[in-house]
């Protein structure tokens, strides 16, 4: 198994007046409450446990204590209500739905344990280590390919068999899994960090949505197959993971390339990789400039809660992933 990650320094640390602070301060005036509920307004204003995992991992890598507060608080009072550890994946109307999503909870124990173990921060001491149980007893199926191997599911309530596993590839955060992993002995945690560098090897496993059957990969029935705007995070996990020649990076790169607009990436490609969706905004941009292995752009608030956090998230991931 794979299982090396770069060493880094403390992430929380050596931003001093560093400009992306002024970045981290226009993405809480614009996405989050001052109750700590980050919020999608490119979806009807909901808020979800993605939105939330990723708002935390920003306030850790910025060494921003109260926000983390704020926004662990809201996540543990109104998502985390599930009795497994993992979260109900959104809020919307007050009310929440209680079946989870795989790459929330996997990126919220991530932050909950960077932010005990490398920002000193130990109010929330225990949680990470919940969530790793509760994602490796519900979240992880056999490989109908070699069913000794472990996939991550999308979500715990998502029906698996020995012909058809359904997969979201950009759910992969391989640093991630691999530290929850060591630092709390799940060892099936490892497996399935190691397997996933592997599936994300085969050209079939560039989509949004993926069915891993007995004779391979092939696209998820009712899902999208594009490579699209989930399957655009993989080369920001991968590069986050230090693993910087992975042929994930080449082919997103590639991908993203085929923009046809002056300074735009291509968002969205048909597996043929026809072009699909275009944009110019910085965060889809810092993106693309990690896959091809350059210095990300800057920030530039305001073009919407995913792309100005793909934006702070490629700084963090270039910062600690080099």
């Amino acid at each position: 198994m794979i299982l090396a990650v770069p060493c880094i320094a403390v992430a929380s640390s050596g931003w001093g007046q560093h400009p992306q602070l002024e970045a981290w301060s226009a993405w809480k005036a614009a996405h989050l409450t001052d109750v700590g509920r980050v919020i999608d307004d490119g979806h009807n204003q909901i808020s979800h446990s993605e939105g939330q995992a990723y708002g935390l991992l920003l306030a850790q890598a910025f060494g921003d204590r109260e926000a983390f507060r704020h926004i662990e608080a809201w996540t543990h009072n109104t998502l985390a209500v599930r009795p497994d550890g993992l979260m109900a994946w959104k809020w919307q109307g007050n009310e929440a739905d209680l079946k989870n999503a795989t790459d929330g909870d996997l990126l919220r124990a991530w932050a909950l344990l960077r932010a005990t173990r490398d920002s000193g921060w130990h109010e929330q001491k225990g949680k990470a280590a919940q969530i790793s149980r509760g994602l490796v007893d519900n979240c992880l199926a056999p490989d109908p390919r070699v069913p000794t191997e472990l996939l991550l599911k999308p979500a715990s309530n998502m029906t698996v068999t020995d012909q058809s596993v359904v997969v979201n590839p950009s759910y992969y955060m391989i640093r991630a899994l691999i530290e929850l992993g060591e630092a709390f002995g799940q060892v099936d945690l490892l497996r399935t960090a190691a397997h996933g560098e592997q599936l994300l090897r085969d050209p079939e496993a560039l989509r949004d949505w993926i069915d891993v059957t007995p004779s391979g990969i092939q696209a998820a029935t009712d899902l999208s197959g594009a490579f699209g705007w989930d399957a655009l995070r993989i080369p920001l996990y991968l590069f986050w993971s230090g693993r910087h020649d992975h042929p994930a990076l080449k082919a997103a790169s590639t991908r993203f390339a085929s923009a046809t607009l002056a300074e735009h990436v291509a968002t969205v490609t048909a597996p043929s990789g026809q072009l699909i969706a275009q944009s110019d905004a910085a965060g889809f941009r810092a993106v693309a400039d990690l896959a091809a292995g350059r210095s990300p752009a800057q920030p530039r608030p305001s073009h919407g809660y995913y792309a100005d956090t793909l934006a702070l998230l490629a700084q963090i991931a270039w910062r600690e992933g080099i």
